[in-house]
């Protein structure tokens, strides 16, 4: 592992299961944000090198696990349809951010220790 690396802290990824089928996590988050910045599924896909059918499996996909739409589109036009979030949608992002934000906070003083317990591990290897 380089030096620099080993310096770096740790971080988590937040997945939240709501039951065996049904997780959203930072992809599926991600892909809403850029929704939202991009204003279509398919473009937004393409910013995450995916196929706007993967893009818009996962929108359907976020959509059968909260039991309502997080995002609007817009079919039709010469330039093709659009997309925003909804108001749940927009929700979901900022509680799924703030719980990630909560999480991390919790979890520093082990991730600093983590660090810590690698570094001195890897300078007993040296």
């Amino acid at each position: 592992m380089p030096p620099s690396r080993s310096k770096s802290l740790p971080t988590l990824s937040i997945r939240i299961d709501f039951d065996p089928e049904g997780r959203i996590g930072p992809g599926k988050i991600e892909l809403l944000e850029r929704i939202e910045a991009c204003g279509s599924i398919a473009a937004a896909g393409r910013t995450m090198a995916m196929s706007y059918k993967r893009a818009w499996d996962l929108v359907d996909e976020v959509n059968q696990i909260c039991g309502q739409p997080a995002v609007a589109r817009q079919t039709g036009g010469k330039n093709g349809g659009s997309a925003s979030l909804t108001a749940f949608g927009k929700l979901l992002i900022e509680r799924y951010r703030m719980i990630e934000h909560a999480a991390t906070a919790a979890a520093k003083p082990h991730l600093v220790s983590l660090r810590s317990d690698i570094a001195k591990g890897q300078r007993a290897k040296s």
